[in-house]
């Protein structure tokens, strides 16, 4: 029962963790292509970049701590 028990919650912690990992790698290809098509935009287009991170970040930070209060002891 404690291996299924742990299995499970190694799963989860892996989808908490690649899910927003996954966005943060798309986001950096967006950015990067949306700058070398118009470099004159760099400071709106970082600016957006910083604030989806952030929001994706919180988004993780949130679902680990939601893992934990779920599987803790």
């Amino acid at each position: 029962m404690q291996w299924a028990e742990t299995f499970l919650i190694i799963s989860v912690m892996m989808i908490a963790v690649m899910g927003p990992s996954v966005v943060i790698a798309v986001l950096g290809y967006a950015v990067i292509k949306a700058l070398s098509r118009n470099p004159s935009a760099a400071s709106k287009i970082f600016m957006a970049m910083v604030i989806m991170l952030i929001f994706v970040e919180a988004i993780s930070i949130i679902a680990i701590l939601i893992v934990f209060q779920l599987f803790g002891k």
